[in-house]
Order: C-alpha cells, then sequence, then structure tokens
C-alpha cells in the first residue's frame, strides 16, 4: 500500500477539491470534482446511490484522484487506487461535516429526500506528491 505522505496531508484536510476519474462501461475515463477526506490511511469520499461515478464504482473500484492546493496550484498529490468499502452507516452525517468544512454549514444543503448517500473509502496503491 502507498502512504499519503505527511507532507500533503493537508491537501485532504483542507477545503481542497479533488478530482476523481472512474471508467466508465467501455472503458473511458470519467472526471468528477468532489468534497475529499482522510481517514487513517484511506482516500475518503461521498456521494449519492445512483450518480456515475457510484455506478462505476460498483461496477469497477479502480479509481484516480488529484487535488491540488488552492494557495499554490503548483503543489498537488495525486493517487491511484481502488475502492476497499462502501457504506451508507454513517454517510448522511459525514456529507454533513464536509459540508462544514467546505461551506461553513452544519448541513448539506443540496440533499434531496429521495437520495442515499454512500461513503467510498479508496486504498492508495500510487502516490505521487509535488511541489
Amino acid at each position: 500500500m502507498a502512504v499519503i505522505p505527511e507532507s500533503h496531508k493537508d491537501l485532504f484536510l483542507g477545503k481542497n477539491f479533488a478530482h476523481i476519474a472512474t471508467l466508465m462501461p467501455g472503458g473511458n475515463p470519467q472526471v468528477t470534482p468532489v468534497w475529499i477526506d482522510l481517514d487513517g490511511e484511506f482516500v475518503v469520499f461521498n456521494t449519492a446511490n445512483g450518480r456515475q461515478k457510484a455506478r462505476n464504482l460498483d461496477r469497477d473500484g479502480r479509481v484516480a484522484l488529484s487535488i491540488h492546493d488552492q494557495a499554490n496550484p503548483y503543489r498537488y498529490i495525486q493517487v491511484r487506487g481502488r475502492v476497499v468499502s462502501k457504506t451508507t452507516e454513517g454517510a448522511d452525517a459525514h456529507i454533513d461535516a464536509m459540508a462544514k468544512k467546505y461551506l461553513g454549514l452544519d448541513t448539506y444543503p443540496n440533499r434531496t429526500p429521495q437520495e442515499q448517500r454512500v461513503i467510498y473509502r479508496i486504498h492508495p496503491e500510487h502516490v505521487q506528491a509535488n511541489g
């Protein structure tokens, strides 16, 4: 397993967006900006079941993502890895925590009654940090 270096953990903990690439059924990449988190050794993000990235990851757990420092875009990290877990448990609380981090709001304002939030944990297999 690759390790997120201490020098770049702040990119996950700050208000920096990640761009996550998943694979469409035909093998083409699909990229989406996401709020990002770090849980020990795992990269974590939250989405709603049924969205394209969720459908892609449920079919093929390979993922690549990059985060650049908003204060210095030449400082970045990229991670390639695989989904090791998917859970709805705690996902509503997690998206609220992400809303607090990114928006300063106590609850996620874009939740809809029909959506089910889900947390994906990514096991880093390759990490490259710059800057």
